[in-house]
This record gives structure tokens, C-alpha cells and sequence, in this order.
């Protein structure tokens, strides 16, 4: 029996699994069937959880209202101008891009690859990380109960094809538990760096002469312990989730299993709880922004003509507040928004049902309402992206919808 030459792809591939002593991390049955190219015009799906909730005004920048820029006195992203690296970036007459995505989205917002729904999410008004989640991973309604269900990708995977599946996560979220049996691949972490106290002591030392010396101190004392609790809440926001870094070094590899092997694949990324110091232009959240945003470019790379049947979901649990709160930061809110990439997409768009974004208009006066639930956006795309007809659909997401406008 003689070797059959292996194109570029695969070969980079084998020698991530010999190189990077990934092949202990690979659960079982993982290789049972060899690893033939599927086909570059078979429908492919990576659905991308946001853990934490992330604050859609600043991916999706209502550029137009003056309300926005007024209630974000801090953490607002500056109106489109061309002759600033660091203003969003222009989509329509009323949406722009945070600028942190700029180099890695808007080339596929010009090619049609990208569409954003916004107003998007679960009707689920708790604001509870775990109950949102697991809501959103079942893929039922707001009444439904917990734990009753299996999860969504999983009834999709048993609708497309049984070993279709991979999740790109430590363990099997509830998003792909269920009757057909989704093996799991966790994915390399970043290291993270320790805390830096360099400019605490700085700030010690400036003022260790002065009458407020000992305010500054306990000031700073108290930010610690702040963050600290953020920190502990961030953390069991993203159970367990990889790091937007960490998912930004991946794509790569996650692009080259899902041409080679694997047609249905799921990853989430935790780090989206931005209560404290969220940052503009710059900052915590832009860091997270431009990780994505590079490593879903990437991602598309890796499939090459691969691309033209793949679709990418990402979505999370709920949005933040419109109002920035007194950390600098934003809250637990409602009403997110929806990315949705792709080789045959009809994007370049703002798609979903719409209202203007007032301060009148918000949810309880506070948060974006959710005028396209998740299971609709979902039922929509994927119906067409898999040809699926509606009892399928009905079977996947029960009492769902579609929507005509995405």
C-alpha cells in the first residue's frame, strides 16, 4: 500500500497534531474515519458564544443618536470620521464598526461575507449569565424549563449528518449534548499574565509625602478588591470558556477540522463581562474585539474555497446597559446583536427588525430591547444555509419563526 500525497492543508495540519502534542488532548474516536477534504461545496457551521454578555453598542455603533453619546459619556466610540484610526467605522447611514475590528471584518463587510442583526437575543429578562446561557444552548423559549432539553447544535447535527459535529471546548457545553454523541477538542489557553501592580505602587509613592497619601492608598486598596470580585463573577460567566487570545491562535487550526474532517463545529469565548473599565477605542474591550475579529479572519484563511459553504454564527447570552455605569463599565442589559458570516452570504447588510435608539425607546429604561429572538435568526439562516424545510426546523428549534428581513 503506498502514501497518498497530502495537500498543503493537511500536511500543516498533521503537523500541528505531531508538533504541538495535541493528539493526547483528542477524545476518543476522534480519528476512527480518515480525514478526507469533505468537499468545498458542503454547508459548514462554526457557532461562536460570546460568555459574558457582550456590549453590542460598541460592536454595533448607533452612530446616529445623540442619546448614545450622551449616556456613554466615557466608553462611547467616536462618530465615523476617515481621518481618525480611532472611530468606528461607517456601515450605514445609522451603524458603524468599533474600530478594533476594522482590519479584520470590514473586508468581508465589503465582499458580502457579514451581516449583523441587531435587537437581537432571548426574550429570558432574568440577566442571569447561567440561566441565558443554558436557555440559549437548548434553544428554547423564555417559559420553557431548564434542563428539560437537549441542546440545539446537537438536534442539528442528528438533522445534517451524525458525525458531522466537534466542540472546541475543555468539556461538552449543553449546546451539544444530546442523543448523537459530539466529541469534544479543548483548545491551547493563553497564559495569563499575573496582576501588575506597577502603577499602584507609582501612585503610592507620588503621593506618599502628601495629606492624602493614606486616601490614595485605601482607594487603591479598594479597586483591587473590586476587580476581584468582577474577576470571581467573569469567571463563572465563561465557564471554562478559551480566551478571545486564546481563540484568535486556534482559528486556524479549528478552520483546518472543519475542512478536513468535521462539518458543524462549536467554540465559546469567555472574557466579555466588561462591569469594570470597558475601554473605548482602546482598552479591555477593544483587546477582545480585535482577537475575534483577527482569529475569525483567520478562521475563514484556513477553509479557503471551503469558505463559499461555511457559515459563521456568533452570538451571546445578552447585551450590556446603554447607560455606562460608575466603574466605567456597562451591566448586564438585554438586547444584544448577532454576527453572522459567510462565502454565499447576501451580507454587507444590517438585517432583523429595527427601531431607532433613543433613550424613550429603551427597555426598562435601560437596556436594548430584543425585537429578533435568537431562535428565529438561527431558524432563518441555518434553514437556508442546510436546506432544511420546516419540519426540521420545527424539530431543531420548537415554536420558532423565521424572520423575512434576515
Amino acid at each position: 500500500m503506498t502514501d497518498s500525497p497530502l495537500d498543503p492543508g493537511r500536511r500543516e495540519f498533521f503537523k500541528w497534531m505531531a508538533v504541538g502534542g495535541a493528539a493526547a488532548l483528542l477524545p476518543k474516536g476522534l480519528f476512527a474515519a480518515p480525514l478526507p477534504d469533505t468537499g468545498s461545496g458542503l454547508p459548514r457551521l462554526l457557532v461562536v458564544f460570546q460568555r459574558g454578555g457582550c456590549d453590542a453598542a460598541s460592536v454595533l455603533v448607533p452612530y446616529s443618536s445623540g442619546d448614545y453619546y450622551r449616556l456613554r459619556p466615557s466608553i462611547a466610540i467616536g462618530r465615523p470620521d476617515p481621518a481618525n484610526p480611532k472611530s468606528s467605522e461607517r456601515l450605514d447611514d445609522d451603524w458603524a464598526l468599533h474600530p478594533a475590528l476594522r482590519a479584520s471584518l470590514m473586508p468581508l463587510w465589503r465582499r458580502n461575507e457579514l451581516l449583523f442583526v441587531p435587537f437581537s437575543g432571548s426574550q429570558d429578562l432574568s440577566r442571569s449569565h447561567f440561566e441565558t446561557q443554558e436557555r440559549m444552548e437548548e434553544g428554547v423559549g423564555p417559559d420553557a424549563v431548564l434542563g428539560k432539553s437537549d441542546g440545539w447544535l446537537s438536534r442539528l447535527v442528528a438533522e445534517v449528518e451524525a458525525n458531522a459535529g466537534i466542540s472546541f471546548t475543555a468539556t461538552l457545553p449543553t449546546i451539544c449534548s444530546g442523543a448523537i454523541d459530539i466529541p469534544n477538542l479543548p483548545l491551547r489557553e493563553v497564559p495569563k499574565a499575573p496582576f501588575d501592580g506597577r502603577q499602584s505602587s507609582l501612585l503610592e509613592h507620588l503621593y506618599q509625602k502628601d495629606p492624602l497619601a493614606a486616601t490614595v492608598k485605601s482607594g487603591l486598596r479598594m479597586r483591587e478588591e473590586i476587580a476581584d470580585v468582577f474577576a470571581e463573577e467573569m469567571q463563572a460567566a465563561n465557564r471554562q470558556a478559551v480566551s478571545a487570545a486564546g481563540f484568535e491562535q486556534e482559528a486556524r487550526r479549528m478552520g483546518s477540522l472543519l475542512r478536513h474532517r468535521y462539518r458543524i463545529g462549536f467554540v465559546d469565548v469567555g472574557g466579555w463581562d466588561t462591569h469594570v473599565n470597558q475601554g473605548a477605542a482602546d482598552g479591555a474591550l477593544s483587546n477582545q474585539l480585535g482577537n475575534l475579529g483577527r482569529g475569525l479572519a483567520a478562521f475563514r484563511d484556513e477553509l479557503g474555497d471551503a469558505w463559499s459553504g461555511t457559515l459563521v454564527v456568533v452570538m451571546t447570552e445578552f447585551g450590556r446597559t446603554f447607560r455606562e455605569n460608575g466603574n466605567r463599565g456597562t451591566d448586564h442589559g438585554h438586547g444584544s446583536v448577532a454576527w453572522i458570516l459567510g462565502g454565499g452570504l447576501r451580507g454587507g447588510r444590517i438585517a432583523g427588525r429595527r427601531q431607532p435608539v433613543t433613550e424613550k425607546s429603551l427597555l426598562e429604561n435601560r437596556d436594548f430591547p430584543v425585537l429578533n429572538e435568537y431562535r428565529s435568526i438561527l431558524a432563518s439562516v441555518l434553514g437556508r444555509h442546510f436546506g432544511m424545510d420546516r419540519s426540521a426546523l420545527t424539530r431543531i428549534f420548537p415554536g420558532a419563526e423565521t424572520i423575512e428581513e434576515i
